[in-house]
């Protein structure tokens, strides 16, 4: 078998990800053939590793803009990323990000998508040109690469978009509602997008949580259940707590809500109508996947 050299960055990444102990960390890569993903998963099945936090690119800074329509049916949200945080801050910059959350919200078409999908659209902002003209124009004017790395675009006619920005711009929230509209759909949307911002989780449902993740946990519980020795006629029950019990803490409408933990973001959202109910939702980290 060929040895993997393992640098110190990626033992450094994976106790970032992981919370484990260097060592710990080396070992799983080691053995892990230098694969991130699968060190992780190594970790967790030990239990040595409780929780993981999301890949992200340490490096990278920027921020997240967004923009709503006045009347609150529709939303855009983008990231746009630098080389450091003191370029992130300017007002050249932050007024080029506030200009791409304007195009987004008037010519991209609904859904979350890259930054480089947009990159030959006509830009209708001063200037003319495309859309990747202007971020070079931008970047030229900060003396910093500058990159125009993701959107989201929301509209709900019958309903509301809301959203949360974090005071830093860091972190970003757009969330889309149907079947309602008026202070109470709006005061919804803002909570529902507060907790997002917190509670990260992975999908509004169950059912849109990914199939490949919920084979990986699935892989892990049952790991967990052999290490520990459980009769072997009861490790599949153990093994469905464990997968519910994941489902439930990733899940928008069952997790608790971060305001009121004594309900549930499901409940929150029924004790405000029977008509509503939350569609979609996108959420931005600078520099994290």
């Amino acid at each position: 078998m060929t040895s993997v050299t393992i640098s110190a960055k990626d033992v450094a990444e994976l106790r970032r990800r992981t919370g484990a102990g260097m060592l710990d960390c080396k070992k799983a890569l080691e053995e892990a053939g230098g694969d991130m993903d699968k060190a992780v998963e190594l970790l967790r099945a030990r239990g040595i590793a409780k929780a993981e936090k999301r890949a992200g690119r340490s490096a990278s800074q920027g921020v997240i803009v967004i923009e709503l329509a006045a009347d609150g049916t529709a939303g855009a949200m983008a990231e746009i990323n630098c080389e450091t945080d003191f370029v992130a801050r300017t007002e050249d910059f932050q007024n080029m990000a506030r200009a791409l959350a304007r195009h987004v919200l008037a010519n991209a078409p609904q859904g979350i998508g890259e930054g480089t999908a947009l990159e030959g659209q006509a830009w209708t902002g001063p200037g003319g040109g495309t859309v990747e003209e202007f971020v070079k124009a931008s970047a030229a004017k900060t003396g910093e690469a500058t990159t125009f790395r993701r959107w989201a675009h929301f509209a709900r006619p019958d309903g509301v978009v809301g959203q949360y920005l974090h005071h830093n711009g860091m972190v970003g929230v757009l969330v889309e509602l149907e079947g309602g509209d008026g202070e109470t759909a709006s005061q919804l949307s803002r909570d529902v997008a507060l907790h997002i911002a917190s509670a990260d989780p992975l999908g509004v449902r169950p059912e849109d949580i990914p199939a490949d993740l919920l084979d990986r946990e699935r892989r892990i519980a049952e790991e967990q259940v052999a290490q520990e020795g459980k009769p072997e006629q009861i490790r599949s029950k153990i093994v469905e707590g464990k997968l519910r019990k994941f489902v439930a803490e990733r899940t928008l409408l069952e997790q608790p809500f971060v305001k009121d933990d004594t309900s549930t973001v499901g409940q929150l959202v029924n004790k405000a109508g029977a008509r509503l109910s939350v569609v979609r939702f996108a959420r931005f980290q600078v520099g994290q996947d």
